[in-house]
């Protein structure tokens, strides 16, 4: 997937158990899709918390945070009750939709390669983010890329 492809939909339980389309999710706004490894580990936790801190900023650009693992919906209620997030998490156990993107492992140890999708409304990726290492470049990046295509309400 890069920047210009067009963002497969799919449909998934958030971490309250409902089923949630990427289309339907569109319809607000812009999504910052972003996959990460797994739930409750230091490194996801840390990356997730940030795009939670920034939220005033995505509203700012009218864009929703979007979390994704190949976590159960329990541990992903788990997970956002813990860190008190405000955005959905989407369970992904058989890493399907991970597969989808590009972005599953080939062995499950790993699960997926931490990436985030800027998808604008009319399901165009606008940027594609690769980064293991640095938990913030995602959430900041992310941002950098709407706010140069002048996405604000």
């Amino acid at each position: 997937m890069r920047p210009g492809d067009l963002a497969p939909d799919f449909t998934l339980e958030n971490q309250d158990g409902e089923q949630v389309s990427l289309s339907q999710t569109l319809a607000a706004g812009p999504v910052v899709l972003f996959f990460y490894p797994a739930a409750m580990t230091s490194g996801c936790t840390k990356e997730t918390c940030y795009f939670r801190d920034l939220g005033s900023e995505f509203a700012a650009v009218g864009a929703q945070r979007v979390g994704i693992s190949m976590d159960s919906v329990s541990r992903q209620r788990e997970f956002a009750s813990r860190n008190a997030l405000d955005f959905t998490l989407l369970a992904d156990p058989a890493g399907a939709v991970a597969k989808l993107y590009g972005v599953k492992r080939p062995l499950d140890l790993f699960k997926v390669k931490r990436t985030t999708f800027v998808i604008d409304r009319d399901r165009q990726i606008l940027d594609v983010i690769h980064n293991e290492l640095n938990m913030n470049a995602h959430a900041d990046r992310a941002l950098t890329t709407l706010k140069a295509k002048g996405l604000a309400n």
